[in-house]
């Protein structure tokens, strides 16, 4: 059985020493007195949403909105929490390849394409300082299935460019084959990093655009053409 790894913001852009895998255990614990079975999922490329159905249907308890809600509610106290209490950091390259980014002559548009819930994904990158560089995305809470979350976020992001993009005007970053198969289901380049739970061979082995141990070992200039 694969380790449960964090899925979307965590791995790629950032490590949270677990924080979310441990919020996800906590709030099962104190929200539904459920203490096992968190590891058996696996988190890596996955939506929150997905994962706590999986995890209500291994309980028998009834995946009603109402149960989602209050996950999500508690889910988020914990995850602030034990962000506060390990130590997360961001992942080499990620800062010099945003930086490089905002300084291209013709910058791209930067969003979030994770299967994390928005607010759990704001409070992962604000407390790392990296939330400031992304001015859209989809999310965990917009979609289960993450390959619809690349058809929303390629909407939101043509309706902002005002532009109907076109899947090789779009690079999808990701550190799972699930996100190589996003990119896939949109037409769109994919560089895969090695950062999370994957080997660049196992990376490698689904054909993305490019395949990289992380991202020092390219320049923006490189791909955001």
């Amino acid at each position: 059985m694969r380790k449960p790894h964090q899925n979307g913001v965590a791995r790629t852009l950032v490590r949270t020493g677990g924080a979310g895998v441990k919020a996800f255990a906590r709030t099962f614990a104190t929200e539904f007195g459920l203490h096992h079975g968190v590891e058996k999922l696996s988190f890596a490329g996955r939506t929150d949403t997905s994962l706590v159905r999986e995890f209500f249907q291994l309980h028998e308890l009834e995946p009603h909105p109402d149960n989602f809600a209050r996950f999500f509610r508690s889910y988020v106290f914990w995850l602030d929490h034990f962000l506060h209490q390990l130590n997360g950091r961001i992942l080499p390259g990620v800062e010099q390849f945003l930086a490089e980014v905002c300084e291209l002559r013709a910058r791209p548009l930067m969003g979030l394409l994770t299967g994390n819930i928005q607010l759990g994904a704001e409070i992962k990158l604000r407390h790392l300082g990296l939330w400031q560089h992304f001015v859209f995305g989809a999310f965990g809470d917009d979609h289960e299935d993450r390959n619809q979350l690349a058809v929303l976020a390629r909407k939101r992001g043509s309706r902002l460019l005002n532009h109907e993009l076109r899947g090789e005007e779009i690079l999808v970053i990701g550190d799972t084959p699930a996100d190589i198969a996003c990119a896939r289901a949109i037409d769109a380049r994919c560089l895969a990093v090695a950062t999370g739970g994957y080997k660049l061979a196992e990376l490698k082995s689904h054909s993305p655009a490019w395949a990289l141990e992380d991202l020092r070992q390219i320049r923006a200039a490189e791909i955001c053409v």
